[in-house]
Order: C-alpha cells, then sequence, then structure tokens
C-alpha cells in the first residue's frame, strides 16, 4: 500500500461540460492505483459512473477493451466524444451501474461513484451534484457496488473503488469481505477539502462525521479481488 500523501490533481485534458464531473484528485489516485494493475490488450474492463470518461480513455490507452456506463445522458455523450478525441475506442452505455450490462463478466471493475454524505433526504435527479450526492452516510452507491462485485467479476477479477474515509473505509472492506472477495486499501492520500464539503462542513461536524479544526479528508482505493 502506497503512503499516504497529497498528491496533485489530474491534468484536465478532457471535454468537461458543466453538470460533468471534471477529474479531481480522486481521478488521479484512481489511475495511479489502476496504473499497477496488469491492464493490457486481453483485458475487458468496466469503468462505472464514468463522467467524463477519464478512467476509460486511460484503460483503452494501455490496451484494454473497455465499456462505460453513466446514468447521466450528458456524461455518456462527453465520454463518447473525449474516447473520440483521444483515438480510443470506448464502448459508453447509459444506465444505473451494473444494470446497464446484465450477464456480463470483466476482468477489471473501476469505479469513482458518488460519494459526499448529504443532508438531503432524496438523490438528486439531474444536474451537477448527481456526481457527488450519496445519501445522509454517503454510501447509497458504494454499497450497491460492493453487493454487484461478485457478480461481474470473473474469477481473479479485481474491483477498484475509490471513496473518502467519510463514508466508511471499513465499512467497505467488510461489506467486500462478506461477499467472498479478497479486499484491502491499495492507496489513499490526504487532499483539502473541495467546495462540497467546504460548504456543508457544520453539518458534517454535527453528524460526527468530522472534527472542528479539520480541513482535509482522506481518500482511499479499495481493492477487492474475486478467487
Amino acid at each position: 500500500m502506497v503512503a499516504e500523501t497529497l498528491m496533485p490533481a489530474p491534468p484536465v485534458s478532457l471535454l468537461t461540460p458543466p453538470g460533468v464531473y471534471a477529474p479531481q484528485w480522486d481521478t488521479g489516485l484512481l489511475l495511479r492505483a489502476m496504473g499497477r494493475e496488469d491492464v493490457g490488450t486481453a483485458t475487458d474492463v468496466l469503468d462505472l459512473g464514468t463522467g467524463s470518461g477519464a478512467v476509460a480513455v486511460q484503460a483503452a490507452r494501455l490496451g484494454a477493451r473497455v465499456t462505460a456506463v453513466d446514468i447521466s445522458r450528458l456524461a455518456v455523450f462527453t465520454a463518447r466524444v473525449n474516447a473520440l478525441l483521444a483515438r480510443q475506442r470506448v464502448r459508453v452505455r447509459r444506465g444505473d451501474l451494473t444494470t446497464a450490462v446484465p450477464g456480463q463478466s470483466y476482468d477489471l471493475v473501476v469505479s469513482n461513484p458518488p460519494y459526499v454524505p448529504s443532508p438531503a433526504a432524496r438523490l438528486p435527479c439531474r444536474g451537477a451534484a448527481r456526481a457527488w450526492e450519496a445519501g445522509r452516510d454517503g454510501r447509497t452507491f458504494v454499497d450497491r457496488i460492493c453487493e454487484a462485485a461478485p457478480t461481474v467479476l470473473r474469477p481473479g477479477g479485481v474491483l477498484l473503488v475509490v471513496h473518502s474515509d467519510l463514508c466508511g473505509t471499513e465499512t467497505t472492506l467488510r461489506l467486500l469481505a462478506e461477499r467472498g472477495l479478497h479486499a484491502s486499501v491499495a492507496d489513499r492520500a490526504v487532499v483539502p477539502y473541495g467546495p462540497v464539503l467546504r460548504s456543508r462542513r457544520p453539518w458534517l461536524i454535527r453528524q460526527g462525521l468530522v472534527d472542528a479544526h479539520d480541513s482535509d479528508e482522506e481518500l482511499v482505493v479499495v481493492r477487492a479481488e474475486r478467487p
């Protein structure tokens, strides 16, 4: 596991229109973790919640056969355009996580899902906030990915999912282990709060999710392998 470190944000060289999640710290951490996997021409990759397509495009550059999924029509369009601009072949589907690829399995599943805890009772149905809002505990999508992982991973396949420690790293590890996967933290980084966390810092303090003096959060990449 790589030591805790403050890492630079990834370079933004992709089309990211308003309403589509632009590559940030978590994107860079996930890309770094993916770079340690044996990704090549024999690898089938699934990118869940692809957003701009940054991770999917990089997997394609490594030679993988890539399928990318997002529920946002604008994100799907953006990922397709970015793949074309990068001259990479990426199959992009619109759908709700793994429901967009029924009956399919993959060697590597990657995801940078929404994971920010939210005071809102309901998840947004449209707009940029769909890329980060994840319910009161921030686990709405992470839990679903943990549940679905065994059904989309081939034997020996690997899941890489990035999220904030605010939504519970140990919970993610436990859920994946309960589903028969070998799970561990593959990478981590401490980064400054972004605009969303800064804006809801008083609520996070009241919920006991952060301390009053906190101004940084820890991001983790959880790696889970199917035996």
